[in-house]
C-alpha cells in the first residue's frame, strides 16, 4: 500500500486507455500515457496531473502499440514501479532498461498490495511496428474490494463470456485515435455488445476522444461521437447496465456493496464537455 494512498475504491480516467484505479489503498494504473504527445499523436485535452503518476504500485500494460506503451510516460511513473505484462511485452520492456516486471499470461495472476490482478484473453494485434514480433495482447482483472476489468485493446472474442457477471466494473474501450478503425478494436456498436456479454454493474467508456494525428484539428466529430453512440447503443443492448461517460481527468468514487456510485468530480485543470450518466 502506498504511503498517503485512501482507502476504498476510486477510478480517474486519464484518457484513451490510462485510468488510474484506487482500491484497498493500492494506486494501480493501466497503459500510462501522460504526455502531450506520444509519436505522431497528441493530446486534445487538458494534460494529465503529476501527481496522476505519483505513489504508484502497479503498472498494467495490456500490449506493445505506441499508445499504450509510452515509455516517457513509464520513466515518469517510476523504473521501481512493477510493470505486469505478458512475457513478450515483459522482454521488450526489460531490453529499454525496466527490470521490475511481473510476467503473467493468459489465466495467470499476481497480487500487488493485497490486490489480485489476473490477465484474460484480448484480440488484437499487439506487437510493436513496424517490424515487432508477435506479443499476446492482454486485459485485465483487478479484485479487491470491487472486481474491474479493464479490457487494454480488443475486439469481440469468444471467452468474453466467461467474465460475465463477475465484474462490478468494466473499462471497455469504444474507439481509437483517429477517424476511421483498423480491424481487432471495438466501435461503439461492438462495445454495447461487449457490455450486454460481460453485464457489469456499470461501465466507462475509455479509448476515445483524448488522442489524435497532429493535423486533427480539435472540432474533429470522431472526437466525440463515438461516445455519444456508444452511449445509445448500451441503452439498448444492456438497458440494466449503468453507463457512466466521463471527460479526461474526471473519477467516480464507488462505495463497495451498496451499489452506489457518486457522482464524478472533476480534477482541478480539466476541461471539456459536462459528463453524463448513462441511467
Amino acid at each position: 500500500m502506498s504511503p498517503g494512498a485512501k482507502a476504498g475504491v476510486q477510478l480517474t480516467w486519464i484518457g484513451h486507455a490510462t485510468v488510474l484505479i484506487e482500491m484497498d489503498g493500492t494506486r494501480v494504473l493501466t497503459d500510462p500515457v501522460l504526455g502531450r504527445r506520444t509519436g505522431l499523436l497528441r493530446r486534445v485535452v487538458a494534460p494529465a496531473r503529476g501527481s496522476d503518476a505519483e505513489r504508484i504500485d502497479a503498472v498494467l500494460v495490456s500490449h506493445l502499440h505506441a499508445d499504450h506503451v509510452d515509455l516517457p510516460s513509464l520513466s515518469r511513473v517510476g523504473a521501481g514501479v512493477p510493470i505486469v505484462a505478458s512475457p513478450t511485452v515483459a522482454d521488450w520492456l526489460q531490453g529499454r532498461g525496466f527490470d521490475a516486471l511481473r510476467r503473467v499470461a493468459t489465466g495467470e495472476s499476481t497480487d500487488i498490495g493485497g490486490v489480485a490482478i489476473e490477465a484474460t484473453p484480448a484480440r488484437h494485434d499487439g506487437r510493436r511496428w513496424p517490424r515487432g514480433k508477435e506479443a499476446e495482447p492482454l486485459g485485465f482483472v483487478i479484485r479487491g474490494a470491487l472486481s474491474i476489468y479493464f479490457a487494454g485493446d480488443t475486439d469481440l472474442f469468444p471467452e468474453m463470456s466467461d467474465l460475465s457477471d463477475r465484474v462490478d466494473v468494466a473499462l471497455i474501450p469504444i474507439w481509437g485515435w483517429g477517424p476511421t478503425l483498423g480491424p481487432g478494436h471495438l466501435d461503439p456498436e461492438r462495445a454495447a455488445e461487449a457490455v450486454a456479454i460481460v453485464r457489469p454493474r456499470l461501465v466507462i467508456p475509455i479509448h476515445w476522444g483524448t488522442l489524435a494525428p497532429l493535423w486533427t484539428r480539435r472540432s474533429a466529430t470522431f472526437l466525440t461521437s463515438p461516445a455519444e453512440a456508444f452511449v445509445a447503443a448500451a441503452a439498448k443492448l444492456a438497458p440494466e447496465v449503468e453507463v457512466r461517460l466521463l471527460q479526461p481527468g474526471e473519477n467516480v468514487s464507488l462505495e463497495p456493496g451498496s451499489g452506489v456510485v457518486r457522482a464524478p468530480r472533476r480534477q482541478a485543470g480539466a476541461r471539456g464537455r459536462a459528463s453524463a450518466g448513462g441511467k
